[in-house]
């Protein structure tokens, strides 16, 4: 069993490693598991599989010059975004991806670069919710002489590959849920990257050739960027992760091996309302409607 791109932390990533491993233990020793991760905390990762060795493979990469820019502090991230990317397709050559938060922003900036821009160049939105082909449009390559700017969430940072991009411009946010065992509600949150995230946006830049990153933060500020996002099971409402327990016949998570242990409370609040729901019995074993 192979984990892509395990630094992301999903729930659902942390879960199957979890119940991988106790398969592995108890069922099935015969079974390997490999984590992959450009950007991954490996010691923690190699202790959990039992002293894993840990393989390096150095791709090619090209250099990617790195321009920090000081955003205003008041007004909107959109503003500095769209000045970056006029004097960016100003500057340089290649095709340019832009980092947002949400689709919001990205609307926005859409709206105004298509104001102040070329009607050659193409702008292209990027992120999960859109339709198949309007995705396609923005990760194939442009057409010969044409030039694109792509204005995409997290997405791109890993999942895909634009082709021909040269440029990014990063507005050093992301939007994350954040879940409350106090309220049972989830929202979202926008937030600074991590280090790793910033890391893996900047590289985007160097897929194909030189490359340039414009940072939309100072240079102080990125002294303080947190090594790592945080793992989804440490925010997240974890409903769906104490159903798939239960079904699997783990009551408790301490029974599994976790890089982080579900937070206790906000596992006691999953429990509390799949019980209301009818899917787990008072309990805690999952139902026949579970």
């Amino acid at each position: 069993v192979i984990f892509y791109e395990f630094h992301e932390r999903s729930i659902q990533a942390d879960l199957g490693l979890a119940l991988c491993l106790e398969s592995q233990s108890v069922l099935r020793p015969d079974l390997r598991l490999l984590v992959m991760s450009a950007t991954l905390e490996v010691e923690p990762i190699a202790k959990i599989l039992g002293g894993a060795p840990v393989i390096k493979s150095e791709g090619r990469t090209y250099p990617v010059e790195t321009r920090y820019i000081d955003r205003p502090l008041e007004g909107r991230i959109e503003t500095a975004v769209v000045r970056a990317v006029v004097k960016a397709l100003d500057d340089h050559e290649g095709d340019i991806l832009v980092f947002l938060p949400g689709a919001g922003e990205i609307r926005r900036v859409e709206e105004s670069l298509a104001q102040c821009i070329h009607d050659s160049i193409m702008i292209a939105p990027l992120y999960g919710n859109l339709p198949l082909e309007a995705q396609d449009k923005a990760v194939v390559p442009s057409k010969a002489g044409q030039r694109k700017v792509v204005l995409a969430t997290a997405i791109a940072e890993t999942s895909l590959t634009v082709e021909g991009v040269r440029i990014v411009i990063d507005s050093g946010l992301a939007r994350v849920p954040r879940f409350s065992p106090r309220t049972g509600m989830t929202r979202l949150e926008t937030v600074m990257v991590s280090r790793a995230s910033a890391d893996q946006r900047r590289g985007r830049a160097g897929r194909l050739g030189p490359g340039i990153c414009y940072r939309l933060w100072t240079t102080r500020e990125d002294h303080h960027l947190v090594p790592h996002t945080t793992p989804e099971i440490l925010e997240t409402d974890l409903a769906s992760l104490a159903l798939e327990l239960a079904v699997w016949g783990a009551r408790d998570p301490a029974e599994l091996s976790w890089l982080d242990l579900p937070p206790a409370a906000a596992f006691a609040q999953a429990r509390e309302l799949l019980i209301q729901l009818g899917a787990l019995s008072e309990d805690g074993t999952v139902t026949l409607h579970g």
